[in-house]
């Protein structure tokens, strides 16, 4: 499930398909050393000193949508810094994958960029926003409908290793769980002239200059997917450390990137790390059989 690479092999030792490949598959594909460039080091020193203590969200993110970052208190200094850090940081990441998985880009959704400044261990959130209970994500950016959520990490800690935890793939996770979690995606993936009717809205708000109107629509799918992962989160049983729990480390400096729709996590410890979040087109998949939606509608990987 944890697949290492390094820059050497980026740069001739891999076939045109393989990343994207082992992504859809549930992989973590992870690279010791990052393979694209970094922030400048005084840059994220500030983000890492100040942020704790001026965040009035979970994270702090830039919305490329709307040209804006979200989740600092009223410090301009701060607020320009970020801005722009996370914004170079986006570009950054996007050039990147646009290489490596390219074939998967086309007609993609560049989503938020952003910074964790807390320590994982300890948070006590609520449960459904803990990012220490292993998951899988559902509705990110509004209803993918489908779509798969890309993300991709990197661990600006100087000294401490960012810890995961995993149980699992989409697929093993939905053959052993989906009928205690009440999911049963054949009957329940019909949009309703509802739905439609709120979707057309949003993006009649989106195209008026309401930038983020579309990321709260959702789908049948989104809210399925949402219902699991809350059923994940919710049940002590399905969160207890037995055969299927894995801890996977990434060190400082180290990057990774996972379809987080598909391969079960959580963040059980670390602190200071950069997040993207990219929204692929399932039409752009080799391996659409593998992806939620289809195993949802089928039952089983098709």
């Amino acid at each position: 499930m944890l697949l290492d690479y390094s820059n050497d092999e980026l740069n001739g030792g891999v076939t045109r398909f393989e990343i994207g490949d082992s992504l859809e598959r549930g992989n973590i594909i992870r690279f010791l050393k990052c393979p694209f460039p970094l922030p400048a080091e005084s840059d994220i020193a500030l983000l890492r000193d100040a942020l704790p203590k001026q965040l009035n969200t979970k994270n702090v993110s830039y919305h490329p949508e709307s040209d804006s970052v979200h989740g600092i208190k009223d410090n301009a200094k701060l607020r320009d810094c970020a801005y722009h850090v996370l914004k170079s940081h986006s570009a950054s990441v996007e050039s990147f994958l646009q290489r490596v998985i390219s074939h998967l880009t086309p007609n993609w959704v560049v989503g938020t960029s952003s910074f964790r400044p807390m320590q994982e261990r300890g948070r006590n959130l609520k449960p459904h926003a803990s990012n220490e209970l292993v998951h899988i994500d559902a509705g990110a950016y509004g209803a993918t409908n489908g779509d798969r959520i890309l993300r991709v990490f990197v661990n600006v800690s100087t000294n401490e290793d960012r810890v995961w935890a995993t149980k699992g793939t989409f697929a093993e996770l939905y053959a052993k769980h989906a009928a205690a979690a009440g999911i049963d995606g054949e009957h329940e993936l019909r949009k309703s002239i509802f739905g439609n009717l709120r979707t057309t809205l949003l993006r009649g708000l989106a195209s008026a200059g309401v930038k983020e109107a579309m990321v709260v629509d959702s789908s049948p799918y989104d809210r399925l997917m949402r219902r699991f992962h809350n059923y994940m989160k919710d049940t002590p049983a399905f969160q207890a450390r037995d055969a299927d729990y894995r801890e996977l480390h990434f060190p400082p400096g180290c990057a990774w990137m996972v379809f987080t729709d598909t391969a079960s996590h959580a963040s059980i410890a670390g602190q200071h790390a950069l997040v993207n979040t990219f929204i692929l087109r399932l039409s752009q998949c080799r391996l659409p059989q593998v992806a939620p939606l289809n195993i949802l509608r089928h039952g089983r990987a098709a």
